[in-house]
């Protein structure tokens, strides 16, 4: 009976690891970012004949994360050290505060500025060092709950807590309520009180909270979600915590440690940006060939970098490459790879042709801005159109002149259509399946190294989330219905809906691509139909959807981060929303007393450039999109309306894609990803090719040819040399801002500074055929 027990447990044992295997080998077509060498290792185990030796191999696979970019950023083990400390709170509570404060405050001015949470990671870091040294061991009982004053050296996972607390309340600058909270008041000159700010800014920031928890098994808990973007920050705890030197053995020559690396890259970040950022500002976009001819419109918006198309595009300014779209050495190749074939398709040739055969009357316009125009070439001039309560006065508007958009700009909102087609599409097609097992399996996965270190932690059970969802909800209804929003109930479950039907899809390609798709056009359309001539329900219905969807998965991204590092999940739950609210309360009060204490805040003259240019662009949008409406722009008989066949463009290609992919699965077929394609550069306009092809040529550097040919040094400092890039630029900035730009203090006038800037490109004078004086161009009737 022995012998008969002990055979069936060998084939069990068998029979595991067998479909262990197949699992991760069948995972390829779907997951771009495993490699093909770790899948024919994988194949080579399933071939092996010995039991043993297939149970031994995936023993082996399962020690380590199946991704490079894991394994060279996060350590396969945990520290048994505290997080959860007095110390780590009052730290992260400080930077939330500051963080934010600042933040808010310089989003209401032009040129704005935003703090950084790696800023905060990197001064937090002598803070929690100094603490440890002045604070005494002192143990103290509060509640019955025992705490330390200085519970031992400051460590990776306070510092982890304080860098969460951070990402919540500042990591993406200003919460986007406030924008509507400024053009609420200064534009519409509605004063509804502290009650209604401080609501609308919580409940908006805390929506999303409570869809990332009840998503966390799919988008958190599976190795394939990386989030490669908390790939940085854990590559810089270990940096300033660790000071080894590196075995050149293991790196491809290099003796340098992490930490030193970070220290040189950061200084030469820092150093170099006074030059791009003050002293030589044409190395930012250095469009040479409009400098031959300044004032040749085709020349300027066939090479020019500010407002062209960038033919040659040249820059020796990392804000241009990782400005708009974080720094591309985090990307996996494939995303970039992808999102570079998306901008020259769609934004230089295509809207090469569609400029100049004059399509949309496209040669009366810039070729790139994010503006609209009238039909004199002017800004659309919202007023003429408006009667006194801000609603559209139809005779006015047909007197006056249909909207008009920048080639540019109205290719960006058709590849916004495909974008949510396509996303739609390929999730099911690729994604499907294995969200309904895990939905069917209660959410169970295979654990990879990382996540079973996690399972010792005590979990934050689902309705925590739930509970916590349901309560935003209702406390966000009782808030738009006391309050005279005209946006009604049925208005706002059809935006919660909108948030969580896309949310699982923009979360699986954000946790695996770092590539970030929001709701912000699909919410405007939609909201432009419903709420037709109410401007404030359009601004809600795009704050509480596209903000439930981004920020929960910024919160998902937190989660992460905190499972990479072994910090306690309810640590983190009650972190994030404690910083959430304190964050929130800390930007109304920064609103009211700006409102009240700076003169003339939010006029276009204003002596220190607190102009509140968010919020303008926020009430001008309102205007746009809740007045006018989306159908005078994109409905049928529009001068727009061609682009809505994006939508079936969209919903059509991944199908050949997929089937190709499947029919071929180690091809080149298996890494296109259509949504990227659409959507990976939807900050175009107002970024332009130029930010976008740089920013891929420079991640296919590092991230392609380096990681292919030099993997151990890819693998100790690549992660490091975004870390150094990224805070030596932020420091700079705000060294250049406060010293330099907040005091006026002129730049020094020479040709890098006037004559190389004074270009049709620059300038955003770039039109080719521009309409005669007192002239119009356009449609005789609309």
């Amino acid at each position: 009976m022995a012998g008969i027990a002990s055979a069936a447990a060998v084939e069990s044992t068998a029979l595991e690891a067998q479909t262990k295997l197949r699992q991760l080998r069948n995972k390829q077509i779907v997951d771009p970012n495993l490699s093909d060498g770790y899948v024919d290792e994988v194949e080579d185990i399933l071939e092996a004949g010995n039991v043993d030796e297939k149970v031994e191999g995936v023993h082996r696979l399962l020690e380590e994360s199946p991704y490079p970019e894991v394994r060279a950023a996060v350590r396969n083990y945990d520290e048994d050290v505290p997080a959860n400390t007095i110390r780590a709170w009052t730290i992260g509570l400080m930077f939330a505060t500051l963080g934010s404060a600042l933040n808010m405050l310089f989003s209401m001015r032009k040129p704005s500025i935003i703090i950084t949470t790696y800023v905060a990671q990197l001064l937090c870091h002598p803070i929690g060092l100094l603490w440890t040294v002045v604070m005494p061991n002192r143990e103290f009982k509060t509640l019955g709950l025992r705490w330390n004053l200085n519970p031992g050296p400051w460590n990776m996972k306070e510092h982890c807590l304080v860098v969460i607390m951070a990402n919540v309340t500042f990591g993406n600058g200003n919460s986007y309520a406030t924008d509507i909270l400024l053009a609420q008041m200064k534009y519409y000159n509605q004063e509804w009180g502290w009650g209604w700010q401080i609501l609308l800014v919580v409940t908006i920031s805390m929506c999303g909270f409570g869809m990332a928890g009840m998503f966390r098994r799919i988008l958190v808990d599976p190795a394939a979600m990386m989030w490669p973007s908390t790939l940085i920050n854990t590559s810089l705890f270990y940096a300033l915590h660790d000071h080894a030197p590196s075995d050149p053995s293991r790196t491809n020559g290099w003796s340098i440690g992490r930490y030193k690396w970070f220290m040189v890259v950061m200084a030469g970040s820092f150093a170099w940006y006074w030059f791009p950022g003050f002293i030589a500002p044409f190395l930012s976009v250095f469009a040479f060939v409009t400098w031959i001819k300044p004032q040749d419109p085709v020349i300027n918006q066939l090479f020019g970098g500010w407002t062209g198309v960038s033919l040659i595009p040249l820059t020796f300014d990392w804000t241009q490459i990782a400005g708009y779209t974080l720094s591309p050495l985090i990307f996996p190749w494939h995303a970039l790879a992808n999102s570079l074939c998306g901008v020259i398709f769609f934004f230089v040739f295509m809207a090469i042709g569609v400029q100049y055969s004059n399509t949309f009357y496209s040669l009366y316009l810039p070729i790139s801005d994010n503006l609209s125009y009238d039909n004199t070439g002017n800004p659309y001039n919202v007023s003429r159109v408006l009667n006194k309560d801000y609603t559209l006065d139809i005779e006015a508007y047909k007197s006056y002149s249909p909207l008009f958009l920048s080639t540019v700009f109205a290719i960006a909102f058709g590849i916004s259509f495909a974008t949510i087609s396509a996303l739609v599409v390929h999730s099911v097609l690729y994604h499907g399946p294995l969200i309904w097992q895990q939905m069917r399996n209660a959410g169970q996965v295979d654990q990879d190294i990382h996540l079973r270190l996690y399972s010792k932690y005590t979990k934050v059970p689902f309705w925590w989330y739930l509970a916590l969802f349901l309560s935003i909800v209702g406390i966000s209804l009782a808030a738009i219905l006391t309050y005279h929003t005209a946006f009604p109930w049925w208005g706002f479950i059809v935006c919660m809906l909108l948030a969580s039907v896309f949310y699982l899809p923009l979360g699986i390609i954000q946790g695996a691509t770092n590539v970030g798709i929001g709701l912000n056009v699909l919410s405007e359309f939609m909201a432009s139909y419903m709420f037709t001539g109410h401007p404030l329900a359009v601004l809600l219905f795009k704050g509480y959807s596209t903000v439930a969807q981004s920020q929960g998965i910024a919160f998902n991204s937190d989660m992460k981060m905190a499972q990479y590092m072994k910090v306690s999940p309810r640590t983190i739950f009650f972190a994030q929303i404690v910083a959430a609210i304190w964050s929130s309360i800390v930007q109304v009060s920064v609103i009211n007393w700006a409102l009240g204490s700076i003169d003339d805040i939010c006029q276009p003259h204003q002596k220190n450039q607190f102009t509140c240019p968010n919020a303008e662009t926020t009430f001008n949008s309102s205007i746009i999109w809740g007045v006018l409406g989306a159908q005078r722009v994109f409905g049928v008989g529009s001068l727009y309306a061609p682009y809505l066949w994006f939508f079936l463009v969209g919903a059509i290609v991944p199908v050949i894609t997929w089937y190709l992919a499947r029919k071929y699965p180690k091809s080149l077929w298996r890494f296109v990803n259509w949504p990227i394609i659409f959507g990976g550069s939807l900050s175009v306009p107002p970024a332009t090719p130029l930010n976008y092809i740089s920013w891929a040529i420079v991640g296919l550097f590092f991230n392609k040819w380096i990681r292919g040919r030099y993997r151990g040094w890819w693998m100790q400092y690549n992660y490091l040399t975004s870390a150094g890039l990224d805070v030596g630029l932020a420091l700079c900035t705000i060294v250049i801002f406060f010293a330099l730009q907040y005091t006026n203090t002129p730049m020094t006038d020479w040709w890098g500074s006037t004559t190389a800037l004074n270009t049709m490109d620059s300038l955003g004078t770039a039109i080719v055929r521009p309409p005669p004086e007192g002239g119009t161009f356009g449609p005789s009737s609309w």
